[in-house]
């Protein structure tokens, strides 16, 4: 779906909206409050569905790859992410603070398609030196909650630019840049990464993103 951005004006998140979210927190003191993403909500509402376009310039936020602030739907949905351009990172993860009994990594380069299962919180990342300009289809009534990742500084991973060393834990992103998976401390219960494949492309019907 082409759509001209320049028609359009984004929500912009910026740095001081994510300093709860933020791995690095001695490189947010020292930083000034620049933009971080654009996000481009309503592009097309159709059967009860919307198509947003966000957009994620590349940028380290101290150690840690530049992401989203991340949240969890408010009602039981499902979202569809399509990789328009770049390479991007999306970790979902199923529970809370007290117990996360599932998190999941797919890594997405143009042209793949990412699902993200009805319960589970996410976090999207761009671990390249290039643009990562990411759609997704989701549920048109649908609110994000963005209450778990913030209270407790993020998502139950981090994705850090890993030691000149190398890691078993490493991904090697398509920029030459290596990241290392590291856990956050604030969570209890959590269990190792699992990987998944993308899809090739967006399922026909996408009535399941729709609460029951």
């Amino acid at each position: 779906m082409e759509i001209d951005l320049k028609n359009y004006n984004p929500d912009v998140r910026h740095v001081n909206d994510m300093e709860e979210v933020m791995y690095d927190q001695a490189w947010v003191e020292d930083t000034v409050n620049t933009d971080l993403y654009y996000m481009y909500r309503k592009l097309k509402i159709e059967n009860e569905l919307r198509y947003d376009i966000t957009i994620i310039p590349p940028k380290m936020l101290g150690q840690e790859f530049v992401k989203t602030k991340g949240h969890i739907h408010q009602g039981f949905y499902g979202e569809v992410y399509m990789v328009l351009e770049g390479e991007g990172i999306y970790l979902a993860q199923k529970g809370d603070e007290n117990n996360i009994e599932d998190v999941v990594v797919t890594h997405g380069k143009t042209g793949d398609v990412i699902l993200i299962p009805a319960g589970y919180g996410h976090v999207t990342i761009n671990p390249g030196k290039g643009q990562l300009k990411t759609a997704n289809w989701i549920a048109e009534r649908d609110q994000g909650d963005f209450s778990l990742f913030e209270r407790n500084q993020g998502a139950c991973y981090y994705y850090i630019a890993a030691p000149s060393t190398g890691s078993t834990s490493s991904l090697q992103a398509g920029s030459g840049q290596a990241g290392q998976w590291i856990k956050n401390p604030r969570y209890q219960n959590v269990p190792e990464l699992r990987f998944e494949e993308p899809l090739k492309e967006v399922p026909q019907n996408l009535d399941f993103l729709k609460a029951k």
